[in-house]
């Protein structure tokens, strides 16, 4: 079997990201499926491997060292990521299952066929190898570069390295885009193209509770899913900040479609699945992501939306997060299927600020009027009919792009929300 990788196809080094603090500088980028396979010879995503490659330069007078646990708490070894990747005579020829009895014939190149696997599999071992990030210290004026083979990721790798350097611990934070999947993506330097309104604490309070109550259709007239979060942080500060397992959404295309098809079919985990397009002032959302359970079914999805409006120099997203707890059918929609949301959306609300808040994300949390109450006796309804019932209110974070405590805003929310439209393209 031939093992042909390609060190010099080097195109992911294009989107290479680097985060510097005090005198180390670290560069990284998180291949796609296509790049791994051409760089490394063989489709380690296939295996749930997605190799990011690492450099460190230690422009410092103490020695340094990269926590790869940091990275990825299931990272693999070099020799390990080789070894789920490893060529198999006898794992092939069962994939074809009952038609492998049309190889019967040519049973006699089994043995042939399998010194061949053998060699590759000891030029993988060596390759990989070569190109892991190596372990130990990265000494004053040194450098260190490689891969760090890690669980696979779409879309977005996030990442979080920690350096120890003598007694401290440095932490750099990074958002990497991943090529393949078909997202909505925000600029890191959006606001930098935007005239931004600077607003203090109060007056944002005040501006809040006069916006837009709920999403609504296309043409504004129907209204939708209650408006319940305000986040606020420049574009890559809230990519950082929705850590973990938040992902992006892809667009709803014949692929997409597909995908979502067979994981409805099989119950299963669609981590990128689609989200259906709510307004805000006649926009769809900016930015949509979700936090996807065991089955397609169940997962909490979050929309943003950018508005005019800063605070301490960082914009201001309002935002609309729900849970998803099943499908059932309606006649509003072109595939006569919705997910039904648990109707308790505070619950969805408070859960995205709970997690920001767990983890140390948030500098500032707080609440404004929002909605407005309405009680579980007389819940309101969304665009495709699931009601839903709250306290009326947004809730605010101010995010932080590093490890902090979280203070509470000395707000008063007002009783009730306003009814001014929100045009964020203002």
């Amino acid at each position: 079997m031939a093992y042909r990788p390609e060190p010099g196809e080097k195109s992911f080094l294009d989107r290479a990201v680097t985060r510097s603090a005090e005198g180390l500088d670290v560069t990284a980028a998180a291949l796609s499926d296509k790049e791994s396979h051409r760089f490394f010879g063989v489709r380690m995503a296939r295996k749930g491997v997605q190799p990011v490659w690492v450099r460190l330069v230690n422009g410092t007078d103490t020695p340094v060292r990269l926590e790869l646990f940091s990275i990825d708490p299931a990272y693999y070894t070099s020799l390990e990521a080789a070894y789920v990747s490893h060529f198999s005579v006898g794992k092939r020829l069962l994939s074809f299952g009952f038609l492998a009895w049309i190889f019967l014939p040519l049973i006699l190149l089994i043995p042939f066929k399998s010194i061949s696997a053998h060699r590759a599999n000891r030029r993988m071992n060596a390759y990989l190898k070569e190109h892991g990030f190596p372990i130990g210290v990265v000494q004053p004026g040194g450098e260190k570069s490689g891969f760090v083979f890690t669980t696979l990721d779409e879309g977005v790798k996030k990442v979080d390295m920690k350096v120890m350097a003598g007694r401290r611990t440095l932490d750099f934070a990074f958002s990497l885009d991943v090529p393949g999947l078909e997202v909505i993506t925000v600029p890191e330097d959006d606001a930098d193209t935007r005239k931004l309104q600077e607003l203090d604490e109060k007056a944002l309070c005040a501006w809040l509770e006069s916006q837009q109550r709920t999403t609504t259709n296309k043409r504004g007239n129907e209204d939708g899913d209650p408006l319940n979060l305000v986040v606020v942080g420049d574009a890559n500060t809230v990519r950082l900040a929705f850590g973990g397992r938040w992902d992006p959404a892809e667009a709803i295309t014949v692929s997409t479609c597909l995908k979502m098809a067979k994981a409805f079919v099989f119950d299963s985990e669609y981590r990128y699945s689609p989200v259906s397009s709510l307004y805000v002032g006649g926009v769809s959302q900016d930015l949509a992501l979700q936090r996807a359970r065991a089955v397609i079914n169940e997962r909490v999805h979050l929309r943003l939306w950018r508005t005019p409006m800063a605070l301490a120099g960082q914009q201001v997203w309002i935002g609309q997060i729900s849970r998803d707890i099943g499908v059932r059918f309606t006649l509003k929609t072109w595939n006569l299927t919705t997910h039904k949301i648990d109707p308790n959306v505070d619950e969805a609300r408070d859960y995205v600020t709970d997690n920001l808040l767990a983890a140390r994300r948030a500098s500032r949390v707080g609440f404004v009027g929002g909605v407005g109450a309405a009680p579980p006796s007389a819940p309101r309804k969304n665009l495709t009919g699931d009601p839903y019932f709250t306290d009326g209110l947004r809730g605010v974070v101010v995010l932080s792009n590093k490890s902090t405590e979280a203070s509470f805003l000395d707000w008063e929310p007002g009783r009730d929300g306003g009814d001014v439209a929100l045009d964020p393209s203002a």
